[in-house]
């Protein structure tokens, strides 16, 4: 099921991790770490195998995460074959509220921030000598988003968060695959952020989602849904 009309996107997957209460992080200021090695290395090799990996601005104030791949012998093999060494590394803003300083500007490769575009002019003032700015448009839509990114050649795209890009492209039915990984504990608090919140999910009791893959990582657990019937992209470049 599809909902805005997209005649050329990425195939998508969506990779996040979960408490058993369905909590992506505490709600205290340091971040929980809910992954455990092996599965930290499963993420890895994802992202070695996309073009791009894509978070929220939201997730890049609140983590500052890297989005490189941290193997070495990846990062050889993805050179090997022409790519750079870690995908591209793409966010997403309303307001322009990011941080020249973040980590998403400052590790090695290419950096594309997608901005509304009341909020262009500040981005492009604040991070424009460290990333590449695009006006994406006045209230850009996941469809938006994707089809832009398909003009910058991303064939195979790797969400990993927030809550609010994550619920937006599953709303509107716009995410291939979703890789869920389950930690053995509790957050118990509702102020925490959930894995995505309230919308019309096109999987339901009327509609399950398939799933097609069940993995144990020493004590988390991978559940792999297909939700689409797109055929994935070849994945990176065979990187693993």
């Amino acid at each position: 099921m599809t909902g805005d009309l997209v005649t050329e996107r990425p195939y998508v997957v969506l990779s996040c991790c979960l408490s058993l209460d369905g909590y992506l992080d505490s709600a205290a200021g340091e971040r929980l770490v809910l992954s455990n090695a092996a599965d930290l290395d499963r993420v890895d090799e994802l992202r070695a195998g996309c073009d791009a990996i894509l978070v929220g601005a939201g997730t890049v104030r609140a983590d500052d995460p890297r989005l490189v791949v941290r193997s070495g012998h990846r990062r050889a093999r993805r050179r090997a074959l022409g790519e750079p060494s870690s995908p591209l590394k793409v966010t997403l803003t309303t307001t322009g509220d990011l941080d020249p300083e973040a980590r998403i500007f400052g590790e090695p490769g290419e950096t594309l921030v997608l901005c509304a575009s009341p909020a262009y002019e500040a981005t492009s003032d604040s991070v424009g000598d460290r990333a590449t700015v695009i006006d994406a448009g006045d209230t850009p839509s996941m469809a938006d988003v994707l089809g832009i990114l398909h003009t910058q050649g991303v064939r195979r795209l790797m969400v990993e968060g927030g809550r609010t890009v994550l619920t937006q492209l599953l709303t509107a039915g716009l995410a291939d695959e979703l890789q869920l990984a389950l930690a053995p504990l509790f957050v118990g608090d509702s102020r925490a952020p959930r894995f995505v919140a309230d919308g019309p999910f096109p999987w339901n009791a009327g509609n399950r989602a398939q799933l097609t893959d069940v993995r144990q990582l020493g004590d988390v657990v991978l559940l792999r849904y297909q939700l689409t019937q797109e055929q994935p992209a070849q994945e990176a470049l065979g990187v693993r």
